[in-house]
């Protein structure tokens, strides 16, 4: 049985939409997995304290029958092929990120993934783009999206497409 998975996108190197763009067509690859939806790209100011370029944003839906953990590989892997280095910088500049937010209803508090992706309920970057695909989602341990995105202001995001 498939489980709706909701994949985070973001790149501030290169040409970040065109990288969010072909992200997005290896998404529609991922074994076992068809790709739903997306959102439109949003660019906002990037978070953390390094000094970098402006990011752009999106929020991908997959119907997948693959576990978290086997889909998560599938987004490190795809991290990897469009450039992507983990040496441990946390907020830094990167070519692509891949974040699993969600995977169905799974809650898990694990070293390597944490579901529902624990940025998830404050985040505008992603609450923004996820409400495009799926106003009436229901956050695992958080609540109703509507409300979460109630309480987040969008000061600093801007829609692209």
């Amino acid at each position: 049985m498939s489980v709706r998975a909701f994949i985070g996108l973001g790149s501030n190197l290169g040409d970040p939409a065109v990288t969010l763009r072909r992200a997005l067509e290896d998404l529609e690859l991922v074994p076992s997995s068809r790709l739903v939806a997306r959102s439109p790209l949003y660019a906002n100011p990037p978070l953390g304290p390094v000094a970098q370029g402006e990011f752009v944003n999106a929020v991908a839906e997959l119907a997948t029958t693959l576990s978290a953990r086997a889909l998560l590989a599938e987004l490190r892997r795809i991290e990897a092929a469009h450039g992507r280095t983990r040496d441990g910088t946390r907020w830094g500049p990167r070519t692509l990120d891949l974040d699993l937010l969600l995977h169905g209803a799974t809650v898990l508090d694990d070293p390597d993934l944490h579901l529902p992706h624990r940025g998830l309920p404050t985040r505008n970057f992603v609450l923004y783009p996820l409400h495009d695909l799926a106003p009436e989602l229901v956050v695992p341990g958080a609540g109703a999206l509507r409300e979460l995105l109630a309480r987040c202001s969008a000061d600093g995001l801007r829609r692209l497409d």
